[in-house]
């Protein structure tokens, strides 16, 4: 018998080196340039949504306006912003919420507005009347703005009691407002007990109100012929009439006044007594006398 061979010893695997190949190098410098070329995309990815947003946005704003929350249709808002109409279902789900962040996106810009407003007057009385100019401006800047309010008056505010961010612009607004009357009142400018919010909706009326019927009163009042030059005089006009309420001197209205009411506020009389003679005797005249029944004699 032939003796047993041993098996051969197997060959020890050689020790990997730690150094990198060419290839593995290469394909490592390749990924490092794809991550950063992958972060760049997402950058410029990002850029182009929001001006896609942007441009939805603002062709939306000049369809609601124009035609109302009811009137405006996605189709015309689809072929004016030329995106398609899955695109703006996946940035605003639906009609209405298009609408409410047109109206956000609107009330953004006034808010920005009044923080210049805040920054931009050095004195008590400066402030009203900036305040009054700011309001006119914008008013005056934004004619889309007063197309979206009409129609959503007309929903009775349906749509910007679900918008976000909306309600504590106005509340801060109101705050400083407040803050300056009531600094003026102390220091002897402003007359006392001036509501912030009536003063507020005095002076956005006095503005909403000349742009939105401007082209009717002015045409049949004949002041139609300059109507820039006009504007500007009416704005003069209003800045007088709300300066001339916020620094009103009480003292020559305290003889006629009633008991218990504010400085300059002259209530309606609510008794027979507190009627002028004059409407005593309208009165009086409108009561027909009721007429005598005869009575049957018992015979």
């Amino acid at each position: 018998m032939e003796p047993r061979r041993k098996p051969a010893a197997r060959a020890q695997p050689q020790s990997r080196a730690k150094t990198k190949t060419p290839q593995v190098v290469k394909r490592s410098r390749l990924k490092a340039a794809g991550a950063s070329s992958t972060s760049g995309n997402s950058t410029n990815r990002i850029i182009m949504r929001r001006s896609t947003k942007d441009r939805i946005l603002a062709v939306a704003t000049r369809e609601f306006s124009a035609k109302g929350y009811d009137g405006a249709r996605v189709d015309a808002i689809v072929r004016q912003s030329k995106v398609s109409k899955n695109l703006i279902y996946h940035y605003f789900v639906s009609k209405e919420k298009l609408f409410i962040a047109v109206l956000e996106s609107a009330y953004d810009k006034i808010r920005k507005v009044q923080a210049e407003w805040l920054a931009s007057f050095s004195s008590l009385t400066e402030g009203v009347r900036m305040l009054v100019q700011m309001t006119f401006n914008h008013w005056r800047r934004s004619t889309e703005f007063m197309g979206l309010l009409n129609s959503e008056n007309f929903h009775k505010g349906r749509h910007l009691r679900k918008a976000r961010g909306i309600k504590p612009g106005y509340a801060s607004l109101i705050a400083h407002l407040d803050r300056i009357l009531k600094e003026g009142e102390q220091r002897g400018e402003f007359r006392p007990n001036i509501d912030p919010v009536e003063l507020y909706i005095s002076i956005s009326s006095l503005s909403y109100h000349y742009f939105s019927n401007r082209y009717t009163l002015l045409y049949l009042l004949d002041r139609e012929k300059d109507l820039e030059k006009h504007t500007s005089s009416f704005l003069a006009h209003i800045e007088e009439v709300v300066l001339s309420y916020v620094q009103f001197n009480n003292s020559t209205q305290t003889d006629h006044a009633v008991p218990g009411s504010k400085p300059g506020i002259f209530p309606h009389p609510s008794t027979d007594a507190d009627r002028p003679p004059i409407a005593a005797t309208r009165v009086a005249a409108n009561r027909r006398p009721m007429p005598l029944r005869k009575r049957k004699c018992r015979s």
